[in-house]
Order: C-alpha cells, then sequence, then structure tokens
C-alpha cells in the first residue's frame, strides 16, 4: 500500500519539513510504499490554464503524474502552514489542478456540474497536519477553524474519503525545542494510530 504526502511549506529546514520528514520514516518503518512531493522545492505550477478545467481536457504530464499518484494512493497526508486560514496558495493551486473532475470525483448522471459530487478517490484515510501563530483556542472561537472545513468538508468528503483527521501544532513562532520535539512524537503516533 501506498501513501501520498503533499508538503507546501517554502523555508527549507521548517518545522512543516520536520513533520514531512518524520510522517515519511514512520510510514517506511510500517511498511508502507511512500510518494513524496515538495511543492516549492518542485517548483509546482499552482495556475489553472482555463483549457485544463473541463474534465477532458489535455493536462500537463506533471499534473497527470500527480493525478495518476493520488488515483493509487490508499492514505494522503498533506502538511502546511496556516495562512489566513487557508493552506499557501501553491497548495490551492495543487488541489485545483489534481483533485479534479474525473479524478477524485464525478457528477451523476444528468447533472451539469450544479449538483453534489459523487467522489472517486479510493484512499481510505486523509491526514492533515498544519501549523499555526494563532493559538487553538482564539482559532476556534474567533475564525471558527476555517482549515477543518476546506479540508474535510470542501475537499475529502466530497472525493470519497471516509476518515479525515486534521491536527494543528503551534503557536510556531514561540515554541520551544522540547514543544517541537513532543509535537513531532504526537505525528509519529497519529500516523502509526491512522495508517
Amino acid at each position: 500500500m501506498n501513501i501520498m504526502i503533499i508538503l507546501a511549506h517554502p523555508r527549507e529546514g521548517s518545522f512543516n519539513h520536520a513533520i514531512a520528514e518524520t510522517a515519511r520514516y514512520t510510514l517506511k518503518n510500517r511498511g508502507y510504499e511512500v510518494v513524496f512531493h515538495d511543492l516549492y522545492q518542485e517548483k509546482f505550477d499552482a495556475i489553472l490554464p482555463y483549457a485544463e478545467i473541463t474534465r477532458d481536457a489535455e493536462i500537463d504530464p506533471i499534473i497527470k503524474k500527480h493525478c495518476d499518484e493520488l488515483v493509487k494512493a490508499h492514505g494522503i497526508i498533506i502538511i502546511h502552514p496556516n495562512w489566513w486560514g487557508q493552506p499557501p496558495a501553491i497548495l490551492k493551486g495543487w488541489i485545483d489542478r489534481v483533485i479534479r473532475a474525473g479524478v477524485a470525483y464525478k457528477f451523476v448522471e444528468g447533472d451539469k456540474g450544479e449538483g453534489v459530487p459523487l467522489g472517486l478517490l479510493k484512499t481510505t484515510c486523509a491526514l492533515v497536519l498544519n501549523t499555526s501563530d494563532t493559538p487553538q483556542q482564539r482559532e476556534q472561537e474567533v475564525f471558527g477553524d476555517p482549515l477543518e472545513t476546506i479540508w474535510k468538508n470542501c475537499i475529502f468528503g466530497l472525493c470519497g474519503v471516509k476518515t479525515f483527521h486534521r491536527k494543528n501544532y503551534g503557536v510556531i513562532v514561540t515554541s520551544t525545542l522540547t514543544e517541537r520535539k513532543k509535537w513531532l512524537e504526537d505525528v509519529k503516533k497519529t500516523i502509526e494510530l491512522l495508517f
């Protein structure tokens, strides 16, 4: 079985990178095949061209590769910082270009796109690990945790993924080395529990 890991953080050596390395190491030690993409390192083109929007559009070979890997993935782990209650733009572009009609979902016969899609992903579990400089209580009380809504309801829920889990680590900017070590141990335990 294989797990797809998508990392979206621009600074090498960031805590997001440490999370990704912990995830990769944990999965490989458990016997999983890991497909890993660092979107910034790969300079992923996040711009969705108009010609690529339709389900039957001819798509770039790199996008096709990502789509094929997504279709084959038994699990997916997304790692990113919380920027303005959203994933970074490069990850939003990955969603737009890869989690596409005919790959991750389809509309039922007779639906012209206005209905609820039918999920196509065989992924059994999606895990989103993100970092934040906003305390969790403030995130909940003031903002309503938009990342939970985006990933759980607007993306994975509509693509047929039955098990979804998200963890937030922070406040990163004021965290200590001891806290970050505990968080990485939590990443390991969460992955061992879900996969």
